[in-house]
């Protein structure tokens, strides 16, 4: 696209817009021929790992007003295609700045496209969503939402009627519906922009339902609550009551957390107050993401006031749990990676369970978890990364019961009240975990060094290169490690090929596989500009006393300290 026929598009796309702010901005850029205009109509933002996600501005790689009511129309036409004549659709939006007014915007685009809303009253967790989807029996499900994205970010996140995230053929359906909306969008805007108008003002529009939000908190609580009471002794016969921190991260998980662990008779958590109240600029971290370093600063400081024995926090949706244990020595605490609560959580659930079930994990996820449910005979399945694959491990399996899965961006489910990550029952799952251990006087380092005696010692670390400033060099660093892998990883020869071995449907990325058993993936993020590569060594363990494991576990983190710069060389000169 050049910059003329990019300041058509722009002219175009201001006569739709309904957002006066943005229509400014792209007049000044028209008048300047401004080339920034090219690279905001130059294509659109399209469904990835976890819907649509990008920083709000105008044009159709932004999130605005336009974008989500464009998306909308193409979803409901597609459902509608599918032999649905009048979709329903839940609609969520958490507190960021922008989701309420977005979703109202979904809201009035799916009434005038012919299906029926139900729109939430006041911002809720995505999970408490993703169960709406499947309690009110609804076509499909939209919560605007950026996670833990950047605070200039939105995004748009849609479930099936399933409860499922968007696959293949879906995806592609829905999209090419969007793209037939967008260009025929002369037929829709009038009838939007009514109902929008209506919908704001008060008025009461046909189609269109707020329902209060309380009311689906309740129905998500008390799934979560009874999804989970098999591993959680009742109230009183708590055997070992935990002193735990709570942060939501800014977010919009802090109410219907505390209420979920009242209704499952835990103690109330401490709270960090600098970070409960929802602040869509999140000014206590630099990212409102737990993993990122300095996020739980707070939440730790909190804990070492009340010499807590564990921190537990969520994203700014709720979806993710990070959880934070004491450490070896006792003297303060330290953040468990999402692999290590991934394996914790896992062991916990098989050893708490009985009869035909299944666990399911991201292909870049810890392998581990695939050798304790082989051990319990519990069968274990790999998925591409992200929920939406993850969730279909169910449908693959039917008749199974469906007990855990997880991916090593702290995201875990527990149930099928949500077929996606969820942060507030994961953390009734992980209090439960941590609570077992402590009546027995363990604690986690005592059980992981038990699997690793059983298993061998499984040591992962992510190495992650940003291209904030050329988004577009990322593909070809991708395609420079599939067309010119390395020979060897720290000494072991490697074998290069798809993600999953073939075994998976084809995904963006390169799996290196080492005599050793090292492995390597590398992918581009779906949500941010990045490359990811997740790098994990396995250390057999000499049979003997405990210090076996304490030496398998040196030399594991020595090999993989060793790997983990390896890679990061490679991907910086593929740059």
């Amino acid at each position: 696209m050049d910059i003329i026929d990019a300041v058509e598009a722009a002219e175009r796309w201001a006569i739709h817009d309904p957002e006066a702010r943005f229509r400014s901005q792209l007049d000044q850029l028209i008048d300047a021929r401004d080339e920034q205009l090219i690279e905001l109509f130059d294509g659109r933002i399209t469904f990835g790992t976890a819907g649509l996600r990008a920083a709000v501005g105008p044009g159709p790689r932004r999130m605005n007003a336009l974008v989500v009511r464009q998306a909308t129309v193409g979803v409901v036409a597609a459902l509608q295609a599918s032999g649905i004549d009048a979709p329903s659709v839940v609609i969520g939006f958490d507190a960021r700045h922008d989701s309420a007014d977005f979703a109202r915007h979904v809201a009035a685009a799916v009434a005038s496209a012919g299906g029926t809303a139900q729109i939430a009253s006041a911002p809720l967790p995505t999970p408490v969503m993703a169960h709406a989807v499947l309690a009110e029996r609804a076509d499909a499900g939209i919560v605007i939402t950026a996670s833990h994205n950047p605070p200039a970010d939105n995004g748009y996140k849609l479930y099936l009627g399933d409860g499922r995230q968007l696959v293949d053929p879906w995806d592609a359906t829905i999209a090419a519906a969007i793209d037939q909306a967008a260009a025929t969008w002369h037929e829709h805007g009038p009838a939007i922009d009514d109902r929008y108008t209506s919908y704001v003002a008060g008025v009461e529009v046909a189609a269109l339902q707020a329902v209060d939000a309380a009311q689906w908190a309740d129905l998500h609580r008390h799934a979560a609550v009874a999804a989970t009471a098999p591993y959680r002794p009742a109230g009183e016969q708590q055997l070992a009551p935990l002193r735990v921190v709570y942060t939501p991260m800014h977010g919009v998980g802090g109410s219907a957390t505390l209420a979920t662990f009242a209704e499952a008779g835990l103690e109330p958590p401490l709270i960090t107050e600098s970070q409960v109240a929802p602040d869509p600029d999140f000014p206590t971290v630099s990212f409102p993401n737990p993993e990122e370093p300095g996020a739980l600063d707070d939440a730790l400081a909190v804990a070492a006031a009340a010499d807590a024995d564990a921190v537990f926090a969520h994203d700014p949706d709720a979806d993710r749990l990070a959880v934070a244990v004491r450490t070896r020595s006792g003297d303060g605490l330290v953040a468990l990676s999402g692999d290590e609560l991934g394996i914790l959580l896992g062991d916990f659930l098989i050893r708490h369970s009985h009869g035909d079930r299944l666990v399911a994990r991201s292909v870049v996820s810890s392998r581990m978890l695939d050798a304790v449910a082989a051990a319990a005979g519990v069968t274990s399945q790999a998925t591409l990364t992200g929920f939406k694959w993850i969730a279909r491990a169910i449908e693959d399996h039917p008749g199974k019961q469906w007990l855990f899965g997880y991916e090593e961006a702290i995201g875990y489910s527990i149930g099928d009240h949500v077929r996606d990550k969820d942060g507030i029952t994961a953390a009734l799952v992980a209090h439960a975990a941590l609570s077992d251990l402590s009546a027995q006087g363990r604690t986690v380092w005592d059980r992981f060094d038990e699997l690793a005696a059983a298993h061998g010692v499984y040591a992962s670390r992510p190495v992650t290169l940003r291209f904030d400033d050329d988004p577009g060099a990322i593909a070809n660093v991708v395609a420079s490690l599939v067309t010119s892998p390395p020979a060897s990883l720290a000494g072991s020869p490697v074998t290069a090929g798809p993600i999953g071995g073939g075994e998976l449907p084809p995904t963006s990325g390169v799996e290196l596989l080492a005599e050793d058993q090292t492995r390597v993936i590398v992918r581009p993020s779906g949500t941010e500009p990045k490359v990811k590569a997740y790098v994990e060594v396995i250390e057999p363990v000499a049979p003997g006393p405990g210090a076996a494991v304490a030496v398998a576990r040196a030399e594991a983190e020595a090999r993989l300290t060793l790997v983990c710069d390896e890679v990061q060389g490679l991907l910086q000169g593929s740059r």
